[in-house]
């Protein structure tokens, strides 16, 4: 496996000159010696859903226990982290019980409430056969009399030459016997629910039904009258909750649900039954309520993180008193026991799929490589496993393609390119565009102006063009005007930068306002890991001294000036490298996590920075920057006195 190497190098007198002895980062070997399978042919998937599941340990603990207790879980995480997975393999840890099918039968003294009635699986749909057999004699029978009536009173009318008043009321008689007699089939009852073929508890994913699909309704009957209309009873239809009866209901993205279904929904899980109505007040299914369905279900609900935000209060009051709240990883250390779980994953979707060829030890390690850079965090796999096994499937449709026997490292490495998010192909575009229209630069240098590097999606960077401009105060005191759809998050950093400027530059920013411009910012701008090219960029208007356009810079900054850790380092660097951009910026704390493909590795060097003069100290045009640097150094210098002398600044 090629070795990564990155470029440690903090410049210090000339930043334009890299250092003679980089130092390498290089990862762990994919798969231990060992256990090294030569394909994914070898691996032995489990036959249980729970025993598939990678990385989520506690919440396979926390599911195992829930299924032999019968409590709800909450599930909170990304998407593709294992949620539904999870849930599925709940039915089948759920203890074994009688199973029940549920019928609705017509209600002779108010049609409008149809009776429900439980009985063992299977029993539901005899008996709602042998009513139909029933009902069919029954309607042989009478269609046979009527038919001896007629012709008895046609063949009278033949004797006695009266045809016409023979056939009107031969004509009269059938119509009125056949809508004064009741209809057989109308008794029939209904089968709402059946398990008669379930082996294991049912699991019914509800995620997101509507009010109708998930309560239950009542179709609406355009006849209603006139001996046309359907029998009520008839016109029940189950909802999920009903469907799920003593299995599992689980429901993604709960809060999505309306206030009403939420409340509904609690209703069903606190008395564990729950009639059927009619959902549109419009219908005439409105004025039909059955009689309570059973519904005990356990509930599992899932989302993002903002689904606990949208939850109904009680709802989620419900599910933590009688239940458990689980937060998925997003990651899990790369150790040689993980990888191994890895692999099996990728033997998972191979074998689910069904149409793709096994891979071969390299593409298994190529995998695994892109687990490790999807994670952006040091050390760790990811857990985003739905989009793992995009890449898998793709890469798998290629093999075949070409006709090979085995999937190898050269298709997945294909399936990159092919397999790009819509973030990542948006990205290319906009670095494209920004280059024919020179918004961004990547040559010479230029006063306020600040190649910064953002994340677009979860797995994707882009360039981030950023200017800024002082002028003097319009009014009583000077302010700071950013541009460009700043997030909450991003507007506080702006709050920051200014603390910075006020502590580092030495001048009365009360005087000046401040122009911050964050250039192609259409979907707006959040997180703060622009604080560093802000503050670069305001300094470097202040003071007037050019920035090197080949630098780009990602990081978030203290108020003390200390420069923090930030998110999608790797994908970030990858779109410098995209741009043209010789040389990234990023956090010291973040020099572990950069895992870049090894075509971008000879493209740009990385510089790991503390601080904000070691960001100064590289970014500013050599030539300018040494009177700023030296009035820096002696604030910097006269505030560590201060600090340790106990005096405070508003006592100089």
């Amino acid at each position: 496996m090629n070795k990564l190497c990155y470029y440690l190098c903090v410049q210090q007198d000339n930043p334009s000159m890299e250092t003679d002895n980089p130092t390498e980062n290089v990862p762990q070997e994919p798969i231990s010696p060992e256990s090294s399978p030569d394909s994914s042919s070898e691996i032995e998937v489990p036959k249980k859903l729970i025993d598939q599941v990678i990385g989520q340990e506690h919440a396979v603990e926390v599911i195992k226990k829930a299924a032999i207790q019968r409590r709800h879980v909450m599930m909170i995480g990304s998407p593709g982290t294992g949620k539904s997975m999870l849930a599925k393999a709940m039915s089948e840890l759920l203890p074994k019980e009688e199973m029940q099918d549920i019928l609705v039968y017509p209600n002779s003294d108010d049609s409008n409430n149809p009776v429900v009635r439980t009985v063992p699986a299977g029993r539901g749909k005899q008996i709602v056969t042998a009513h139909k057999a029933e009902a069919r004699k029954k309607i042989q029978l009478r269609n046979t009399l009527m038919m001896l009536l007629m012709i008895g009173i046609i063949g009278y009318a033949f004797i006695t030459y009266q045809w016409l008043m023979g056939i009107i009321a031969a004509a009269f008689i059938f119509m009125a016997l056949r809508y004064a007699t009741p209809r057989e089939d109308s008794m029939v009852p209904k089968l709402l629910v059946s398990n008669d073929t379930t082996t294991v508890a049912p699991f019914v994913d509800a995620t997101g039904s509507h009010a109708g699909a998930l309560l239950g309704d009542v179709r609406h009957d355009p006849f209603q009258s006139g001996g046309l209309e359907t029998p009520s009873h008839d016109r029940v239809e189950a909802g999920a909750i009903h469907r799920a009866h003593k299995g599992v209901l689980f429901i993604d993205e709960i809060n999505t649900l309306t206030p009403h279904s939420q409340q509904n929904l609690l209703t069903a899980l606190q008395e564990g039954e729950f009639p059927i109505t009619g959902q549109s007040e419009r219908s005439s299914g409105a004025m039909v309520r059955t009689e309570p369905v059973p519904c005990k279900f356990i509930m599992i609900a899932a989302g993002n993180l903002d689904a606990i935000q949208g939850m109904h209060p009680a709802l989620r009051s419900r599910i933590r008193g009688y239940g458990y709240e689980v937060y998925m990883g997003e990651s899990m250390p790369d150790t040689p026991e993980n990888r191994e779980k890895f692999v099996r994953f990728i033997a998972q979707e191979i074998q689910n799929d069904g149409k793709i060829p096994h891979f071969d030890r390299g593409a298994l390690e190529e995998v695994i490589r892109e687990g490790r850079r999807r994670s952006n965090r040091k050390g760790h796999l990811t857990l985003k496993l739905r989009d793992m096994g995009g890449l898998i499937r793709v890469a798998g449709d290629l093999a075949r393609q070409a006709g090979s026997e085995m999937t190898t490292a050269e298709h997945v490495i294909a399936a990159k390119k092919t397999a790009r998010s819509i973030e990542d192909q948006v990205s290319d575009e906009y670095i494209t565009r920004s280059r024919e229209y020179e918004l961004t630069m990547i040559d010479g240098t230029r006063v306020g102006r600040v190649n910064g590097l953002a994340v677009m999606g979860s797995d994707s960077g882009s360039v981030l063009p950023i200017m800024a401009e002082v002028t003097p105060a319009q009014g009583a005191s000077g302010t700071v005007v950013a541009t460009g759809l700043l997030k909450e998050i991003a507007q506080e950093s702006i709050k920051n930068v200014s603390a910075i400027l006020k502590k580092f530059t030495g001048k009365d920013i009360r005087n000046m306002d401040i122009h911050i411009q964050f250039i192609g910012t259409y979907g707006g701008v959040e997180g703060d890991s622009a604080s560093i090219s802000v503050a670069t960029a305001v300094i470097s208007a202040i003071e007037n001294i050019p920035v090197r356009q080949d630098i780009g810079m990602t990081g978030s900054l203290s108020v003390r000036g200390d420069v923090l850790p930030v998110g999608g380092v790797t994908y970030k660097i990858e779109a410098a490298a995209k741009a043209g951009i010789k040389t990234v910026l990023i956090p010291r704390a973040n020099i572990d996590d950069v895992l870049i493909e090894e075509r971008y590795q000879p493209m740009v060097t990385i510089i790991p920075v503390d601080h904000i003069e070691d960001v100064l100290k590289i970014a500013l045009l050599p030539d300018n920057n040494e009177g700023f640097l030296d009035k820096l150094r002696k604030m910097a210098t006269s505030k560590k006195i201060m600090d340790s002398s106990g005096i405070k600044p508003s006592a100089i």
